[in-house]
Parts: structure tokens; sequence; C-alpha cells
């Protein structure tokens, strides 16, 4: 018995119903799947009765949140606890595998992020760090392995992102972010990440994302303390509304003077990826006008309400700041062992 499967000649062993049919041609996630035989749409309960003649032509077709999917088998049973979910189904899906995310830094909040951004399904992921793998990042560096102690971090992280999920476009720049090039790489992307570790990075992220209109996450971590916010430049505030400078020389320690409970990464780093996803997804309400911090010796969070401010000198009424500017790294002054202050 011959039939005609989505588009395709097959031979059928025998009579079939159309639950045997989908059985026999190994359809994943059955559940999720919409029958049209011979141009009309056969209702499930009429799966187990309805047995397929000769010459029948039969489709597949994948439904979920609103639209049909074009998603292959094997995307719909890898993506199949997001395709679930209304807020995401198959549309939003395909939004995630459109979209394009841009890591700035791949050391403790750029490794959870991109995991997790691959994991979803993120379509491209751009990786920026000029750095080389260190055996003292691996305490919270979570896609770096003792084996690639000396390698790229941008090599290391993207061969893990690539290992969890094949579909993903890798990007990688081994470079830093600078004045020079930062508006033609961060023009190919939708959401930007800042996984920094220095103000002046921090600062340059900001403005870079300000004038080129990229949405963005910024996140920082020190000791047992995370703070991140979500921006949309031009409606929101801004890093600088809320910080206006970069802190003297000396003022503020970094992780590797002071220290950092390395699993409080993993927290803001996926606090940076699930808003990524919302922006994506367009669900949600993304942390704009909002600066939430994290204790963790606590356990406890808090949301500060944010408002732009006038006197920004970024997006404020009468900016000073009106192209971007490489800021000089402030470094601490204390001495090993010496108490930082913070």
């Amino acid at each position: 018995m011959k039939l005609t499967i989505n588009g395709k000649e097959f031979e059928a062993p025998g009579a079939l119903s159309v639950t045997a049919l989908l059985a026999h041609q190994q359809v994943k996630m059955p559940d999720m799947v919409t029958v049209e035989l011979n141009g009309e749409i056969l209702e499930r309960q009429a799966f187990e009765s309805t047995v397929v003649k000769d010459g029948d032509r039969v489709e597949f077709l994948y439904f979920m949140g609103g639209g049909s999917m074009n998603l292959t088998e094997s995307q719909i049973e890898r993506y199949s606890r997001h395709i679930l979910l209304p807020e995401v189904g198959g549309k939003g899906q395909e939004k995630l595998l459109a979209g394009k995310v841009l890591l700035v830094g791949a050391g403790g909040l750029g490794c959870p992020a991109g995991l997790y951004l691959a994991a979803a399904g993120v379509g491209t992921l751009g990786i920026m760090d000029a750095d080389v793998v260190d055996l003292s990042n691996l305490q919270r560096q979570i896609a770096h392995a003792t084996p690639d102690i000396g390698k790229p971090k941008v090599d290391s992280a993207a061969a893990k992102f690539k290992a969890i999920n094949p579909d993903v476009t890798l990007r990688t720049y081994r470079e830093r972010l600078t004045a020079a090039n930062a508006l033609g790489i961060l023009r190919d992307y939708d959401f930007v990440i800042d996984g920094t570790d220095n103000f002046a990075s921090k600062f340059l992220v900001a403005d870079a994302c300000h004038f080129a209109g990229k949405p963005y996450s910024h996140a920082g971590i020190l000791k047992f303390d995370g703070q991140m916010m979500t921006v949309l430049p031009g409606q929101t505030a801004c890093y600088r509304c809320v910080f206006t400078a970069p802190p003297p020389a000396g003022a503020v320690p970094s992780c590797s003077q002071a220290g950092v409970l390395g699993v409080l990464a993993g927290v803001m780093g996926t606090l940076q990826a699930t808003e990524a996803i919302k922006f994506l997804l367009e669900q949600g309400d993304l942390l704009t006008n909002h600066l939430l911090t994290y204790q963790a010796l606590q356990a406890s969070f808090r949301k500060i309400p944010l408002k732009r401010n006038p006197k920004c000198p970024v997006c404020g009424e009468a900016p000073t700041l009106t192209e971007l500017v490489d800021e000089e790294p402030p470094t601490c002054a204390c001495k090993p062992g010496e108490r930082c202050p913070v």
C-alpha cells in the first residue's frame, strides 16, 4: 500500500490506523501533532478508528501557541518543555531560534548565561573575551574545565555551548570591547549581556548599547553580593543614570582582590539569561527601572525602583557624553591582606 506522507511517497506494510501510522513513522511527541488526511483535518478522537488507504495523502502538522511551527521533529523534542508553555509555544521557540545575543565576557557571568541561552535555543550567540582560561577561573566560570587552562575563553565557551546545542550559531571575538570596535559588533545583535568584570568595561558596554540602541542586561558581583538591571536605551533608566562615572582608583576592589562566592556568578548570570529570553519572547516584565540586589549570606533579594536621571551624561536632557570613549580601568590601591574600603 502506497501513501504520501509529508510530500514523500511511503510504502506501508498494510492497513494501519492513524494512531498506528504515527507509531510506525516514529513521530515524536504525537500528542502535539495534528493530522491532515487528504486535505481534511482529522479529529484527534478519530485517530484510532480511521484507517488509511492506498493512495491517501497524510500530513503531520505541529500546532502550538497560535500557529504552526517551522521546527524539525528533533527540535520539537529538544524544546518540548518550552513549547508546552502557553507563553512560549512553537512561535515563541521560533523567536528564540531567530534571536541573537552578545555575551561581553566569557567569565563568571557569561558562562552560566551562555550555557542556558544555548540550551534554550537562542539561535546566535556572540562570545567576546580576550583572556585565556586560568586555574583560578574554574571556581565560578562553569563553561571552562581543567583541560581548558591556557585556552582562549571564547574557544572553550563556544565548545561547551555547541556541545549542549548544535542548533546554535556561535560567533567568537577574541578581543576586548573598545570604543573603536563596539558599535560595529553590537549592530548585529538583538540583546547584549554585560558579563565584564571591571568598571571601565561596564561603562563602555552601557554607553555602546545606548549609542547602538541595543537593550542590555547589566550585572555585577563581589564577595557575597550581586546586582543587576535591564536597560532599554532611550526608554528606561540607564547604567549612568544610577552610576554617573567610574569610581576612583582604590574605592572598590575587584573579585581577584576581595574574593567572590563562586555560585553567586551562577545566580546572577542565569538571571541575565532570563532577561534576554523574556526580551526575545516579548513576554513578562523586564527588570527595567529597577536595580535588583542579591545578598547570598542572607538569601535576600531587594528590588530598588529607579528613574531616568535628567542629568544623566548619556541619556539626560543635556548629555555631555556624545561619543564612545575608552575609560582607564581604576585599580585597587590596597595591598594583599589589607582591608579594602567598599
